[in-house]
């Protein structure tokens, strides 16, 4: 019997809400530097999560043994835990909204591919990458190489309709290299990760000529010197555009921070930036195949699809649970997802981004007399008021239109809604650039994010 037709006959006659989840990840990463293999790990979890609504009491359970006997006693702990809190505060009304329930069986490109790899030929390749790149550049003091892979397979199943099932690969890759002369050192990093194999993680344009781009920055930035720091015209690459999108304004949308008071509260209907900004966030490939969190239906089994934050400037849409779009009156479009078997579902962001223009960058550019172009995604911070500050790996100083010296990285800084109404043009490229790590909110998710070029103005701060 499969894990999915053993969930379908437990939930067959089931009283009440009940939704199981059957979830099987396989997973491995390597680091490489200096020509050591500094780790080689690989790992498999597997187990049934479950979740119970008994008189709008959630019951939520977990268990590691896939057998039949398990995952009933598992639905049983989860009923139990309902009824305890149905007790203790009464009955609460909570209904779920209606919604696309998945009926999929769905194989993600490359997973086959990727699944029989082995994983001494992996290892090979990241030993290899890590070799040519320390030696492209003689004044490089050290290389590092970093890989990792999901394997992701999943059923799930809901007494209200859902009955789905999914195969999908992840894979990401960062390079970094280190470079000194006369006691002074610089660093400078590529990363890219898609859903999907090899073939499209190497395609990326993040990776296409890393070896080459990375080694080069790194030596160049040994002689940059730091950005003024102050309020700036400034062009923000995909990356940053991707890391504005989703800490500064994406996590803001959320409807369960929503209800807690982030500052997008209460705005829908109302201008929070240029007209030439319409922001998305869909659980499908938009502008390019692959982006890391691209999905064929959530962990509630609710099918993906786009949601339309800010169109034209005008808030327009919050991203959702199936119970946090009952609250709104507004129909789910997949959002709410769980990091392990164990986690309980959580509204999350997919693939977020800013939708393309009409502008070319070379005109951007021109069109800036004093300023900057940003590139990298650095690490920050953003808070629910929309406040942010995150740290670009080098810029490009801009004068009378020409783009000149390379410089240091720097942090910038400001409220996104403010940044945003500032944005006076909008490149025609698109690029997903944000897929590399996790997004972090009491558990992980993988998620993607980028767009085009913005030109803006920001806070740009002396040093990263």
């Amino acid at each position: 019997m499969t894990a999915k037709s053993l969930l379908q006959h437990l939930v067959q006659g089931a009283s009440g809400y009940v939704e199981l989840r059957w979830h099987k990840r396989t997973s491995c990463t390597f680091e490489v530097t200096q020509g050591r293999v500094l780790l080689a790990d690989r790992a498999v979890i597997e187990g049934v999560g479950v979740r119970t609504l008994i008189d709008g009491a959630w019951g939520v359970a977990a268990t590691s043994d896939v057998s039949e006997r398990g995952v009933c006693q598992a639905i049983t702990q989860a009923r139990e835990a309902a009824a305890l809190l149905l007790g203790i505060r009464g009955k609460r009304p909570l209904v779920l909204a209606q919604a696309r329930l998945s009926t999929r069986d769905f194989v993600g490109s490359g997973f086959v591919e990727l699944a029989s790899m082995g994983l001494a030929d992996k290892l090979g390749e990241m030993i290899d990458l890590e070799r040519r790149l320390a030696g492209a550049s003689a004044r490089l003091q050290s290389a590092e190489v970093r890989y990792t892979e999901y394997l992701e397979e999943k059923a799930i199943v809901t007494s209200d309709g859902a009955n789905c099932s999914l195969r999908m690969a992840q894979c990401e890759l960062a390079l970094a290299a280190i470079a000194q002369r006369h006691g002074r050192r610089a660093t400078s990093t590529s990363a890219a990760g898609v859903n999907g194999d090899w073939s499209r993680l190497f395609h990326h344009p993040s990776l296409e000529s890393a070896i080459e781009d990375v080694a080069s920055t790194a030596v160049a930035l040994l002689d940059a010197r730091h950005p003024e720091p102050g309020r700036q015209s400034v062009i923000l690459a995909p990356a940053l555009v991707g890391l504005l999108c989703h800490e500064a304004v994406g996590h803001t949308v959320e409807a369960d921070l929503v209800a807690s008071g982030s500052v997008a509260a209460g705005k829908i209907g109302q201008q929070v930036a240029s007209a030439l900004v319409t922001m998305a966030d869909t659980g499908d490939d938009y502008g390019s195949a692959g982006a890391m969190g691209s999905l064929p239906f959530d962990d509630e089994g609710v099918e993906t699809e786009a949601t339309v934050i800010i169109r034209s400037g005008m808030l327009e849409n919050y991203l959702h649970s199936r119970e946090s779009a009952a609250r709104f009156g507004v129909r789910p479009a997949g959002n709410a997802r769980a990091w392990l078997y164990s986690d309980e579902p959580l509204i999350r962001m997919r693939n977020t981004y800013i939708a393309p223009g009409t502008t070319c960058l070379a005109d951007m550019i021109a069109g800036i007399n004093d300023g900057y172009l940003l590139e990298g995604a650095g690490n920050g911070q953003a808070d629910t008021n929309g406040e942010f500050m995150f740290g670009c790996d080098h810029v490009w100083e801009i004068k009378n239109g020409r783009k000149s010296a390379l410089l240091q990285g720097a942090s910038v800084s400001g409220m996104a809604f403010d940044v945003l109404k500032s944005v006076d043009a909008v490149s025609s490229d698109f690029r997903w650039d944000l897929g590399m790590g996790h997004c972090g909110k009491g558990q992980r998710a993988k998620v993607d994010a980028g767009g085009p070029y913005l030109r803006c103005e920001m806070n740009v701060g002396g040093r990263a």
